[in-house]
């Protein structure tokens, strides 16, 4: 009897083997499916144009690729890449899979799918298939959809159920192709136009589970692209996961991040506008309440403008007013007379306070008091003007301009320049000279000088001498230059 092997024995057994013969080795292939979840790991699978390969390449050794000043290799891995990773081969038991184990890798730059898609898309951007100014709105919870997919694919079946939760109810209509494999991109465009002719659906609804490059390589062709393009129903796309990013889904009017979104973004929970339902007919009844409040006041309202304006209404209030001021002249009557009562008997008592016998008594001794001030006043004005008279005499008396030569002094002044004379340095030998005594004038000639000290009194006596001279001559109004200095008579 051949011997039954538990999983787990087999498993070990072709573990040893495999790890045995594969110790190291080093693998090249395009990389794809790439995922980096938070532990830091990084898993993706090798692939080439006949076989696939899982990968894993720990946190841990990352390092050893990196070179001196560059980031970690592993932020820079990207989908389509070509790489040769270097690594051991390994069984990961609880999957029963193998895998490569990854301690070094090398990128060998982009793949040829990548480097195919990359032109192919800026191709497509250039001629206007991406503008966003042409793309058409998706409409609100439409009530018939049509959907391009692959009839036992789970992302129809995603679909269905959770629109079963969304929206109140809408025709689904399936036009089924194949989305993976050399005929998927002829199909889908085929059923995006039969979509349009028939022209039953408000919005298309293209979508695909997730998958690697080459699965979704149906949804990068540029036949695909066209059929997006040329439809003119608004189409929305839900194809592989979050960040599967295709040639369609920048076509397309909306990307939906995967097949189970699309529902989302067609209509509203199911729960949420039941809620809205309940909050417009409690709005509804709202305003219908106030709309009835609102009449009702009206019509409060109407009743008294028409009783106000009834003839009886209109007579009484006549004589309401007749009344109020029939009231109101009486009571201002009352008033006046009382005020002009006690005005009359405010006069009364005045004029008796005014024109008594004190009045006159009062008045007379006010005249005789007005009376001294006046005479008061008066010597005192006569005796200041006396005062300032006598003063001014004595000052004109002062300003006398022939007090000094009263007094035995002379003014002399230089013919030839019409100057009076200060110092001896002034005048030379020969000049004329003009001098001014009491009685007249007298004409002389210089003959010569001479400088003498006379000392510190002499000089203080003519200095004195010198100012009276000035202030006297500043009054002098005959001559058109002002003295300067007195020459006292030596002789």
């Amino acid at each position: 009897m051949p011997r039954v092997f538990k999983v787990h024995e087999l498993t070990n057994s072709i573990r040893e083997m495999v790890e045995m013969h594969f110790p190291f080795v080093w693998v090249q292939g395009q990389v794809s499916n790439l995922s980096r979840p938070g532990s830091g790991h990084v898993y993706f699978t090798l692939k080439d144009e006949q076989a696939g390969l899982q990968a894993v390449w720990f946190k841990n050794v990352q390092g050893i690729s990196r070179r001196p000043n560059q980031k970690n290799p592993a932020d820079s891995l990207q989908n389509g890449q070509n790489v040769v990773c270097a690594g051991r081969i390994g069984v990961y038991p609880p999957r029963g899979t193998y895998q490569l184990i990854v301690e070094l890798l090398q990128e060998q730059g982009p793949g040829e799918l990548f480097l195919c898609f990359e032109a192919l898309k800026a191709r497509l951007k250039e001629q206007g298939f991406f503008d966003p100014g042409r793309k058409k709105a998706i409409p609100c919870n439409p009530d018939s959809v049509g959907v391009i997919t692959a009839v036992n694919g789970a992302a129809l079946q995603d679909f269905l159920r959770v629109s079963e939760e969304m929206g109140l109810g809408a025709r689904i209509i399936v036009y089924p192709s194949l989305v993976q494999g050399e005929t998927a991109p002829a199909e889908l465009a085929r059923a995006i136009a039969c979509a349009c002719a028939h022209d039953l659906a408000q919005v298309l609804v293209i979508m695909r589970g997730g998958g690697s490059l080459e699965d979704l390589w149906a949804f990068n062709s540029e036949e695909v692209a066209r059929a997006v393009f040329n439809s003119h129903i608004p189409i929305i796309t839900g194809i592989g996961h979050e960040v599967d990013t295709t040639i369609a889904d920048l076509t397309a009017d909306f990307r939906a991040a995967t097949p189970s979104h699309v529902p989302q973004h067609l209509w509203g929970h199911r729960k949420d506008l039941f809620i809205r339902v309940d909050e417009q007919e409690i709005y509804l009844l709202q305003a219908y309440q106030r709309f009835l409040q609102a009449r009702k006041d009206y019509l409060v309202h109407t009743n008294k403008a028409l009783s106000w304006l009834s003839p009886g209404r209109q007579l009484q209030r006549r004589e309401d007013l007749i009344a109020s001021l029939e009231r109101s002249l009486r009571r201002e009557s009352r008033d006046f007379l009382d005020r002009y009562s006690r005005s009359v008997d405010e006069m009364e008592e005045r004029i008796k306070i005014r024109l008594g016998p004190d009045y006159w008594d009062i008045r007379e001794q006010y005249v005789e008091y007005l009376q001294e001030q006046i005479l008061s006043r008066a010597r005192s004005f006569w005796e200041d003007r006396l005062n300032r008279f006598y003063s001014m005499q004595e000052k004109l008396k002062a300003l006398d301009p022939y007090a000094p030569i009263r007094r035995g002094y002379s003014l002399v002044t230089i013919e030839h320049s019409r100057k009076y004379l200060r110092s001896v340095s002034d005048v030379s030998s020969g000049d004329d000279v003009s001098i001014t005594v009491l009685d007249g004038k007298v004409d002389a000639r210089v003959r010569g000088q001479r400088t003498e000290d006379r000392g510190q009194r002499t000089e203080n006596r003519e200095q004195r001498t010198e100012d009276h001279a000035k202030s006297v001559a500043g009054s002098d109004r005959g001559q058109g230059t002002t003295p300067s200095a007195w020459q006292a008579d030596d002789r």
